[in-house]
């Protein structure tokens, strides 16, 4: 399966929007426009709103309720931040958002632990050989990775 070229903000929330529909969960969005209000430009001037190339930067941010709780933040820069239930996968590249949570809403993701040095990850596949795997910091599962923990 080749994966959907996302070339804008827009793009992709509009991509997650499907997805939400496809798996019955709500969302939220909230977008930041313009230089002085998207996260990444601390260097931005006062009253500035378009970047120096005269582009006009758009971040946004996704809730999607359910099990598991997902949030995303999409930046101007072709990639997000996903968490999922509290574990932050970060410099996810934009056109792969759709296959992430897919992957997770789907039932492709795993929880993996071991014994020495202990220690859990949560592991999302998605199609091709691209996989993202970040430790689980709370040793407190929450009920949806508890119940996809692989040993």
């Amino acid at each position: 399966m080749e994966k959907a070229r996302l070339p804008t903000t827009e793009a992709a929330v509009q991509a997650i929007r499907d997805i939400a529909v496809e798996f019955g969960v709500s969302m939220s969005v909230t977008d930041d426009i313009g230089a002085d209000q998207t996260s990444r430009r601390t260097s931005a001037e006062l009253r500035t709103v378009f970047d120096p190339d005269g582009s006009l930067p758009h971040e946004a941010f996704v809730e999607l309720t359910g099990s598991p709780a997902v949030s995303v933040r999409l930046f101007p820069e072709d990639d997000a931040r996903i968490t999922v239930e509290g574990v932050e996968f970060h410099d996810v590249p934009r056109d792969s958002v759709p296959g992430f949570l897919r992957s997770v809403y789907g039932g492709l993701a795993t929880t993996k632990g071991r014994l020495f040095p202990p220690g859990q990850w949560l592991i999302v596949p998605l199609p091709g050989d691209e996989t993202y795997k970040e430790p689980i910091l709370d040793l407190n599962l929450t009920p949806w990775p508890a119940r996809s923990t692989r040993r």
